[in-house]
């Protein structure tokens, strides 16, 4: 098994935190987005995965070397291929070609989600969905009375299903992917301007390819900051319900309250302050005579005399104040 990510986008919706780093490595709960989905799709394939190819931006060696890291915690090994023009779906996860081979998942990296089933491998294609209030945004399917797919419709201006698709998607044989991506870009096929993983899918329908939707429990979205924050909201309540420790035996945490649930990384400091809920605080951060909730604080920041929430602050910020809603960079310093 294979997980194909492909992730080059510039996150301009994240920005600044997106400004150096890509969106996919902005962390939820202490870890990066894209570790955590790598993490979550090997636990419902049901057996090994063997490969983790990241279809990326010019990013750096830095960046490459953390995510070959994502890979091979899960016991696979990473590829690396860039995509350097922004042409839609299909052409980035053409841009892995050669990785498109055997039964693979395909995940798009902005996106979490929950589920309590195993892939099943037996059929031709699964699409992971999920029930929409408005699925306009979105490429959505609809269904036959067997539960199979029959339609599968990008961002329609009419309605014409609830479900819409997360960005992940199961696929029996890559090769056979791979060939009807190809026939998309040697035909100039697009939809909207861009080479549409959609139009594929569509055309393997028309030969035969019975698609059956994936259900999720719940689907987390990680496009810009207010939905970042949420998400880490989420997960933060779903690790809890699990089960796992959030606060690592090295902070030191003096005279203070900490809300569940709240992820604290390695040796921070919280001194005279409450921290939580949901609150995710990275490593060697420190927080004194501070109240935060709802919260991502990156590593090596320092929150000093301030009341925050619904925020992201960035690596080695400093904050000091009371800014209260706050999306800062790295390596930048607020004093209100």
């Amino acid at each position: 098994m294979k997980i194909i990510v492909p992730m080059a986008g510039m996150g301009k919706r994240m920005r600044p935190h997106t400004l150096t780093v890509p969106k996919p490595l902005v962390p939820i709960a202490g870890k990066p987005i894209v570790q955590r989905l790598v993490e979550d799709i090997a636990k419902v394939c049901g057996e090994p995965v063997d490969e983790v190819a990241f279809i990326i931006g010019r990013f750096g060696a830095a960046v490459e070397k953390q995510l070959a890291g994502i890979a091979e915690s899960i016991g696979a090994k990473a590829t690396i291929v860039y995509q350097d023009e922004a042409l839609g779906t299909a052409h980035a996860i053409l841009c892995a070609k050669e990785s498109l081979t055997g039964p693979l998942v395909v995940a798009f990296a902005d996106t979490l989600f929950k589920a309590d089933f195993t892939l099943d491998s037996s059929v031709a294609g699964t699409i992971w969905v999920q029930q929409v209030e408005d699925p306009r945004p979105f490429g959505v399917v609809k269904l036959n009375e067997q539960g199979q797919i029959t339609d599968f419709v990008e961002k329609p201006v009419e309605f014409v299903s609830d479900l819409a698709i997360i960005g992940i998607y199961y696929f029996q044989d890559g090769a056979y992917l791979r060939e009807e991506l190809q026939y998309l870009l040697d035909n100039d096929i697009k939809d909207k301007g861009e080479f549409q993983l959609t139009n594929a899918l569509e055309n393997m329908k028309n030969k035969g390819t019975v698609f059956v939707p994936g259900r999720v429990t719940e689907w987390l979205d990680c496009g810009n900051k207010d939905a970042t924050v949420f998400t880490n909201q989420r997960y933060l309540e779903y690790l809890k319900e699990r089960g796992e420790s959030l606060v690592s035996p090295s902070a030191i945490i003096t005279n203070s309250v900490l809300i569940e649930p709240v992820y604290v990384g390695d040796n921070a400091i919280i001194t005279n302050s409450v921290v939580g809920p949901h609150v995710s605080l990275g490593a060697n951060a420190n927080v004194r005579d501070s109240r935060l909730s709802n919260s991502i604080v990156q590593t090596s920041a320092s929150l000093l005399n301030t009341v925050i929430t619904n925020s992201m602050v960035g690596n080695h910020a400093i904050v000091a104040g009371t800014p209260d809603d706050l999306s800062l960079g790295d390596f930048n310093n607020l004093r209100v």
